[in-house]
């Protein structure tokens, strides 16, 4: 392995901290390393999106960045926010070297932030990393070039593919460890997406438990009429740092935003279909409003809506070692696949045991 990739690979350790934390901003890592091989800055994109990484690994370094080598996982910002540009305080602080793993797809930066560094006179290299960088980047790769956020569908199925029973009972299909693990997931994602069924079902929180983060995933429920209860356990939970956004249709009856505005609740007017709200709007609306990873958790009919859109990015599938039978509630809805051809396609990333339970992760092909 040489030098470049070792030191990536930490970078890219170090960016992944911030997945789920970072948003808006993309959850970037960056290792700087003096010519004698020692590590003088490390750092990661903040919660909330500031600083940078580049800012935070340059002021761990202070003075020992001056001819150093800088490890990055996106390209260097170009344009000034709510700070100035990270290649300027690259140049400014002397680095000698800077190596990348992606171009940022931001129009306003797009290359500008490794034409600035060589300017400069700093050496540039990219692409070290690419394939695992894309990975942890693809929210908000997906957000500046489709215009909306990475979807993870989460399903925790029996062998024959139920999620309850007859009667609805579902609690609890898979174990403690499994649960524990979703709990994970949840904090590498911006939000929890639900349906209004799951809402008025299972009354859940949604919060991330037992896993320690300084930002809690946005709670979104997708209900075209606003047909979810309040009082609840969503309405009763929240709080600044752990919102709960409806995103409704636009035919909601008003005294019903109403109430949810009085509870607390942010209501996000989305476009509406039939079947409930639009998926492409919906998740169109999530991107502008700064989402850029979100973990959805159903049910079954919300969760075929986004298959059908093909806004479904990678799957998580939580396998327990029981069945239920044909009279239990399928995973998914109808899909209205009549052809093999025409169904969705993903592609095997990994499987692991999770206490009693096997979990298999899957990439939209």
């Amino acid at each position: 392995m040489s030098d470049d990739l070792r030191w990536m690979q930490v970078a890219l350790t170090l960016g992944r901290r911030g997945l789920g934390q970072s948003w808006p901003n993309p959850a970037v890592g960056c290792v700087l390393v003096a010519p004698n091989g020692r590590v003088v800055g490390r750092g990661r994109t903040q919660s909330g999106g500031r600083p940078h990484a580049e800012v935070v690994a340059l002021a761990q370094a202070g003075a020992a960045a001056r001819g150093a080598t800088a490890y990055v996982t996106l390209e260097p910002c170009a344009h000034h926010g709510q700070t100035g540009p990270c290649c300027d305080a690259l140049i400014a602080a002397g680095v000698g070297r800077v190596v990348t793993a992606l171009e940022d797809p931001d129009p306003r930066v797009a290359g500008q932030g490794h034409s600035r560094l060589r300017a400069a006179g700093v050496a540039v290299t990219e692409g070290v990393g690419r394939a695992a960088a894309r990975e942890d980047q693809l929210g908000f790769l997906n957000r500046v070039t489709l215009g909306r956020p990475m979807v993870t569908l989460k399903l925790a199925l029996t062998l024959d593919g139920r999620i309850a029973t007859a009667r609805g009972e579902s609690q609890w299909i898979t174990g403690a460890e499994a649960r524990r693990y979703g709990h994970a997931l949840r904090a590498r994602h911006d939000a929890v997406l639900i349906g209004a069924g799951t809402a008025r079902t299972d009354d859940p929180t949604l919060t991330v438990r037992g896993v320690g983060v300084v930002r809690q995933p946005v709670r979104v429920v997708a209900s075209r009429d606003l047909d979810v209860p309040i009082p609840s356990r969503l309405s009763q939970s929240v709080t600044a740092d752990a919102p709960v956004w409806l995103c409704h249709g636009g035919e909601a009856p008003a005294e019903r935003i109403a109430r949810a505005r009085a509870a607390g609740l942010k209501c996000v007017e989305v476009a509406a279909e039939a079947e409930g709200v639009s998926v492409e709007s919906l998740l169109r609306t999530l991107a502008q409003r700064g989402l850029t990873r979100v973990y959805c958790e159903g049910g079954g009919a919300f969760a075929a809506g986004l298959l059908r859109a093909g806004c479904v990015d990678r799957l998580a599938v939580f396998s327990a070692g029981c069945v239920i039978g044909a009279d239990g509630l399928p995973g998914l809805g109808d899909l209205g696949v009549n052809l093999l051809a025409d169904a969705p396609r993903f592609r095997r990333l990994g499987v692991r045991q999770v206490g009693g339970d096997v979990l298999t992760e899957w990439a939209r092909t």
